[in-house]
């Protein structure tokens, strides 16, 4: 990536609508912002919902990375007991879809695993080449 840009949020529900900001802010004009919204809301969503980042004073991470024909969305979260995975599309359940709608618009994505947590990170094409 040539050019990322970092920032930090407490680990609250409402802070998943400032994380969207930031990525929408940060795309505009270059790309594929609904697509960048979509993910961002989700990965923040879930680092908040099923991860140590939602507890008492817990925090993520986005990371925004423009490189030559892609743009990286990235949330690091402070890692749980549960592993992010596609879940069952047929399933009943009324949430788990997340990671699916990820997959569906991103060109890749993937979760790497850090000592004192995780990242969960999508890219797309953009024209800013």
């Amino acid at each position: 990536m040539r050019t990322k840009w970092c920032r930090a949020f407490p680990g609250l529900a409402e802070q998943v609508t400032h994380a969207r900001h930031f990525v929408a802010a940060l795309i505009a004009e270059r790309g594929p912002v609904d697509d960048a919204v979509l993910i961002v809301s989700e990965l923040a969503a879930n680092a908040v919902r099923h991860t140590l980042s939602g507890s008492v004073g817990g925090w993520f991470f986005v990371i925004v990375g423009f490189g030559d024909s892609l743009v990286r969305i990235e949330v690091v979260d402070q890692g749980g007991e549960r592993v992010p995975h596609l879940c069952d599309a047929t399933s009943q359940e009324e949430g788990g879809r997340g990671l699916l709608l990820i997959a569906s618009c991103a060109k890749d994505w993937g979760v790497k695993n850090w000592p004192d947590g995780r990242s969960v990170w999508a890219d797309l094409p953009w024209e800013g080449a």
